[in-house]
C-alpha cells in the first residue's frame, strides 16, 4: 500500500471517530428500600453538545417490563443540553414484587448524541448504561448482604463451583477465586437460589476466596472457605 493512500485512510478514520466524553451517571447501582417513596440518580452532560436521554426498567432476564411495572422512570425521555445536569427519579408504582426477599431489576439509561448541522463525517454512537436496580423489602432494610455471607455454601460439581445462597439477599460478587486463581470476575447469586461457575483447568479443591460488592459499589473484606 502506498504511503499517500495509507495517510488518507488514517485521516478519514480520525475524522469519522471524533471522540466525545459522553454523559456521566451518578452511580453504578441502586438499592431501592421498601420504605422509600422514590430514588433519584443524576445524569450529567460534560460536553458542549446535547444528548437525548431515554430510560426504562427491565426485569432480571433483560426484558422490558410493559404491564404492571413495579417502577417507573421519570422523565423517560428528555433532552440534556451541553454542560447541564438532571435527575432521573425512580418511583415505585406496584406492590407486585416479593416482600420476603430481594429482587433484581435493571435500570437502563441510553444517551443519544444530537447531530449538529455543521458536523460532517462524524460517527454518532448511542451508549446504553445498565445499572442493577435491587429492590429490598422493608422487612430486610435493617441488614445487608455482607451480614449473611456465612450462610453461603460452596460445593464442587463436576468441573464447576456451585454457590448456594439460602439467604433473602442478592449476593453480588466482585470476584471468586480458588487457590488464588480466577474463577470469575463478577457474578450474581439470587436470593434462595444457586449459581455455578466453571473452575480453572486442574483446580478441583482448595481455598475459595471472594469479595462482595456493597450497596454503594464498593467492596467488603475478603472471605475464605474450602472445598
Amino acid at each position: 500500500m502506498r504511503k499517500t493512500t495509507l495517510f488518507f485512510i488514517l485521516m478519514l478514520a480520525f475524522g469519522l471517530a471524533s471522540a466525545h466524553a459522553g454523559v456521566i451517571i451518578g452511580g453504578s447501582r441502586m438499592v431501592y428500600e421498601g420504605n422509600e417513596k422514590e430514588k433519584a440518580i443524576s445524569v450529567e452532560n460534560p460536553d458542549a453538545f446535547s444528548f437525548l436521554i431515554q430510560s426504562w426498567i427491565e426485569d432480571a432476564t433483560g426484558n422490558m417490563i410493559k404491564d404492571n411495572a413495579p417502577f417507573i422512570v421519570t422523565p423517560p425521555l428528555f433532552r440534556l443540553d451541553g454542560k447541564q445536569k438532571n435527575l432521573l427519579r425512580i418511583i415505585r408504582t406496584e406492590n407486585s414484587l416479593p416482600q420476603d426477599r430481594e429482587t433484581l431489576l435493571w435500570l437502563n439509561i441510553k444517551s443519544i448524541p444530537a447531530k449538529s448541522d455543521t458536523e460532517h463525517n462524524t460517527l454518532q454512537i448511542a451508549v446504553r448504561t445498565r445499572l442493577k436496580l435491587i429492590f429490598r423489602p422493608e422487612s430486610l432494610v435493617d441488614e445487608t448482604p455482607e451480614q449473611h455471607v456465612q450462610k453461603l455454601e460452596w460445593k464442587k460439581k463436576g468441573n464447576q463451583l456451585v454457590v448456594i445462597n439460602p439467604s433473602k439477599y442478592l449476593m453480588n460478587f466482585m470476584f471468586i477465586r480458588i487457590n488464588n486463581k480466577k474463577v470469575v470476575d463478577g457474578g450474581v447469586v439470587m436470593p434462595e437460589s444457586s449459581a455455578a461457575f466453571d473452575l480453572p483447568s486442574g483446580e478441583t479443591a482448595g481455598e475459595i476466596s471472594w469479595k462482595l460488592i456493597n450497596d454503594y459499589g464498593g467492596t467488603g473484606p475478603v472471605h475464605l472457605n474450602k472445598i
